[in-house]
Parts: C-alpha cells; structure tokens; sequence
C-alpha cells in the first residue's frame, strides 16, 4: 500500500509538472475540467485577488451582422491583439464573405483575391502601439501561391526542447494556477489582497488602481516606467516617426493588393477611467489628428470617452459586451462600402 501512494504521488506530481511545462497539456486540462478557468473572472481580477473587481466573465452575445449589398465580395483581413482573438471575435461578427485573423506576434501567408474587396485592419490596443509601429509590419506575407508555405524554422534539439520546458517563463504562473485555482484558494487570496488594500494602500505590482478606487487596470497602463503607459511621455519626434511607419504600412500593403487599409487604437482602460491619474500623453488623439497620416482611422476613442455606459470590463483589461459591440458598430460601418477604391498595384 505505502508503494502505491509514492507511485500515484509520483505520478500526481508529474501530471502537476507537465501542465506548468506545456500550454497544450494545461489547455486539455482547463477543456477537462481538471482545472478552472483561472480567467473567469477577469484577467484583472486574476493578478490583483481583489474581491471588488470579480466578475464573471461569460462569453458575450453573437453580433448578428446584418447581410449587407456585396457583403460576400468583401474579404476581412485583421493583425490584432487580445482584443480580436477568436474567443471574443469571429467572422459571424462581420458582413463579410471570407475573414481572416493574424495575431501581432504571428506571420501568415495571404494571397488577397484581386476581384473581391479586400481590406486589411490593423487593431492595437494602446499600450502596445509604439512598440508594434517602432519596427516593420511584415505579419502578413502576401504571396501569389499560399500552397507554399512558409519555410519552416531549423527543429531545436530534444536537450533544447526540455531546456526550454524547463526554462519556461510560464511555468511558474501555470504551475500556480494548477495549484490555486479554485474558488477556496480564491477566498484565502482575497482575504490577503483585501487586508494589504484597506489597511496599507497596497496591491499586486502587475495591476493599477484608479485614484477613486473603483477601476483596477493592467499595470502597464500606469507604470511611467515603460513606454506602454498613457502617462509616459511621447516626444514630437517619436510621434512623427510613428505616423512614418503607418505610412509605410498603408502604402506597402496597399501596393500588395488591398484595396483599404485601416487603423483602429483600442484605448489603455486607464485613458478612458482615469485619464488625469497622470499628465496623459494623448498618444491617439494625437496619432490620429496628426496632419501627415496618410492611413485612414477607425476612431473607438471618441466613442468610448462619449459612452454614458461602461465599456470594459470590471475585472478585466478588456472590454465588456457595450464596448466590443460599440467597436464592431464602428468596424461594420467602414465595411458597409469601398471608400478608397481599387488597390494600387503599380
């Protein structure tokens, strides 16, 4: 019997090291129940424990898009951020008749077809934006034969393979998150953030807190040591050199076959709930007034500063079901017709 419990400790102990090594593993483990969705309360609520800011999070309603004059002859291409990833958005949310998504930290091949429509977006949420633009967009390789892939990266070793495994930035985190994912360690972590926020003003380095204490935001929006904040400083000169790469990108892709390509900044939470917490650097504003873009812009700013209802999330870095339909009202109106005519293929 003692053989039997050092095994299955053994194996237990295996199965625990494996789901921090691999993010397949640990994505079989949140489909099997094995462990809860530690996002299920906002990806904010996740990092602070605060129990103010928990919120379930459930999937919003499908956008009904409504069919649309030519709506099949328009093909929908998107580089984004978490914002447009597959569980918040999907082609049904589009009157579109081909869809196709790329994250920023990807490169995919796409063969646009010269007679449809096809426009490319290009969805930043703020904090990322002069990092995307600081270098060159090459995330979507427009190639004339797309049954050629791209050349596949040299296979590390088995020994680099397990290095990396081990090395993993993530395993910690997700080792955690086997760990103490249930809703009783749940408990214990907000009885211990709720004590160092009421008595010592004090939460997790990775989050930020509006002035008034009623918003909790992704640290980076706040932290002024990072050029991802709305409150750290944006020079002339750099903003200037932003707006060149949008025009580099605009031009270039228009040149490879699109016939629009558009911008849209998705605002830091932060600049939209608490824009005074700091001297506001007004990095959309500014890009998307600047009198030398050439690529046009669809604004989300403006519309979410307007909204007399919430548009993110409690406890989350996103948006809420208000938000992301505002968004897609805005996205859905720049497709309802051709602005900008027919590529420039010379």
């Amino acid at each position: 019997m003692a053989r039997f419990f050092r095994y299955l400790t053994l194996l237990i102990a295996v199965l625990l090291y494996a789901g921090g090594c691999s993010r397949e593993m640990m994505r079989w483990y949140y489909q099997t129940g094995i462990v809860p969705d530690d996002y299920r309360y906002g990806d904010l609520y996740r990092l602070s424990g605060l129990p103010q800011f928990k919120e379930p999070q459930p999937p919003c309603p499908p956008t009904s898009a409504r069919p649309q004059a030519g709506a099949d002859s328009t093909h929908l291409y998107i580089i984004g951020d978490s914002f447009t990833e597959a569980q918040r958005i999907s082609r049904q949310d589009f009157p579109v008749g081909y869809y196709h998504y790329t994250h920023w930290e990807k490169q995919n091949q796409v063969q646009p077809d010269p007679g449809r429509r096809n426009v490319l977006l290009l969805e930043t949420v703020e904090r990322h934006f002069r990092e995307h633009f600081s270098r060159p967009v090459n995330n979507l390789v427009v190639v004339t034969d797309t049954s050629r892939p791209l050349p596949p990266p040299a296979a590390p070793s088995w020994h680099q393979q397990l290095s990396a495994l081990i090395k993993s930035t993530g395993l910690e985190e997700r080792l955690e998150t086997i760990l103490f994912s249930h809703d009783l360690f749940l408990w214990f972590k907000e009885q211990k953030a709720s004590l160092n926020f009421r008595l010592f003003d004090r939460w997790d380095p990775k989050v930020g807190v509006s002035r008034n204490r009623q918003h909790v935001f992704v640290g980076l929006d706040t932290d002024t040591a990072t050029i991802s904040s709305s409150f750290t400083p944006l020079p002339a000169t750099e903003l200037d050199a932003l707006v060149d790469s949008l025009n580099r990108v605009y031009d270039r892709y228009r040149a490879l076959g699109f016939n629009e390509v558009y911008l849209s900044i998705i605002p830091n939470k932060a600049s939209v709930l608490d824009p005074g917490q700091g001297p506001y650097n007004h990095l959309i504003e500014r890009v998307q007034r600047h009198p030398k873009r050439r690529i046009p812009i669809i604004d989300i700013y403006s519309v979410y500063t307007r909204s007399r209802e919430p548009v993110y999330a409690v406890g989350d870095s996103h948006w809420n079901c208000t938000g992301r339909a505002l968004w897609l009202r805005e996205v859905t109106k720049r497709l309802a017709g051709p602005l900008y005519g027919p590529a420039n293929n010379g």
